[in-house]
C-alpha cells in the first residue's frame, strides 16, 4: 500500500496512516487503502485487536489540497461518487467485527474526527487539537456526522459541528469524544494495556457484543442514512457558497460572506 501501513504482532495489528508530510490528510488513496485494510484485517482470524495511528506530526488532518482542490471543479455526480467512497470506508472501520482503538497525536481535524468516530475506543495525548472545521469552508460534515454524532453526543455535536471552533483533549474528554487523555510519552503504553485487554477476551465474544453496541445504540448506520449523508455533501459541495468556501481556503482569502473590518 502506498499511504497505509499494517503492522501486525501477534493478536493485534496496527493501521497505520503514512502521509506524514501532509499531515495523513485524506486523498482517494488513502481512502481506498484504509477501507481495503480494515476489511482485510476484518477478515484475519489471527487478528483480535486493531490499533489506528497516524505517522508524523498529526493523526489526520482532514482533506488533502490537492484532493480539495479536484473537488472544487467535481460535477453533482462526481461528488456523490466520491463521498459514497469516504462514507464506506468509515462503514468499514464502524462495522469491523474486530474492537479499534484511535491512537490520537497532532491534529484531528474533519475527516479525522470520522475516523476517531468510527473506532470503539480513543486514546489521544494532552497536546492534541480538534476540529470540525467544515462549516468554515461552506461545507457540512455529512459524511462523519452519523460516527461524530454517536461519539460527541447531540449536544457537543450542535456546538462544534455549528461554531467550527478548535477544542483540547481535555474538552474532548470532557464531552466524551475521547476515553482517556495521556501524555505523549505513555500513549503506546497506555494503547497496548487497552489492546492487551481486548485479545485476552474471546473472539466470537466479542464480535457478538460489537454487535450488541450497534443493534442496542439508536439508530443503525444503515444505507438509507448513509446515502442521505453522501447526498448532503455532494450538493453543498456543488453550490455557490460551498464552490466559494473551498476556493478561499485553497487561495488563502476570507470568502465573501465574511464582511472586511470596518477602519477609522
Amino acid at each position: 500500500m502506498q499511504h497505509v501501513r499494517i503492522e501486525t504482532t501477534g493478536h493485534m495489528a496496527r493501521v497505520v496512516l503514512s502521509r506524514p508530510e501532509v499531515r495523513n490528510a485524506f486523498n482517494s488513496v488513502l481512502i481506498q487503502e484504509l477501507a481495503e485494510a480494515f476489511a482485510e484485517l476484518s477478515r484475519d482470524t489471527r487478528v483480535r485487536c486493531i490499533v489506528l495511528a497516524g505517522d508524523g506530526p498529526a493523526f489526520c488532518a482532514g482533506g488533502d489540497l490537492n484532493w480539495m482542490r479536484q473537488m472544487a471543479d467535481y460535477t453533482r455526480e462526481q461528488n456523490i461518487a466520491d463521498a459514497s467512497k469516504l462514507a464506506g470506508m468509515l462503514k468499514t472501520i464502524y462495522a469491523c467485527p474486530k474492537p479499534t482503538i484511535a491512537a490520537i497525536h497532532g491534529d484531528v481535524f474533519a475527516g479525522g474526527m470520522g475516523l476517531v468516530s468510527a473506532c470503539d475506543i480513543a486514546v489521544s495525548v494532552d497536546g492534541a487539537t480538534f476540529c470540525l472545521s467544515e462549516v468554515k469552508l461552506g461545507l457540512i460534515p455529512a459524511t462523519i456526522s452519523p460516527y461524530v454524532i454517536r461519539a460527541m453526543g447531540p449536544r457537543a455535536a450542535h456546538r462544534y459541528f455549528l461554531t467550527a471552533e478548535r477544542f483540547d483533549a481535555a474538552e474532548a474528554l470532557r464531552i466524551g469524544f475521547v476515553h482517556e487523555v495521556v501524555p505523549p510519552e505513555l500513549l503506546s503504553l497506555r494503547v497496548e494495556a487497552i489492546a492487551q485487554a481486548l485479545v485476552g477476551a474471546g473472539p466470537a465474544a466479542l464480535a457478538a457484543c460489537k454487535r450488541l453496541l450497534h443493534d442496542v445504540a439508536e439508530r443503525e448506520i444503515e444505507a438509507e442514512l448513509v446515502a442521505m449523508t453522501v447526498k448532503g455533501i455532494a450538493d453543498i459541495r456543488a453550490s455557490d457558497e460551498g464552490k466559494e468556501g473551498v476556493s478561499s481556503f485553497l487561495q488563502k482569502r476570507k470568502p465573501r460572506w465574511v464582511e472586511p473590518e470596518a477602519t477609522a
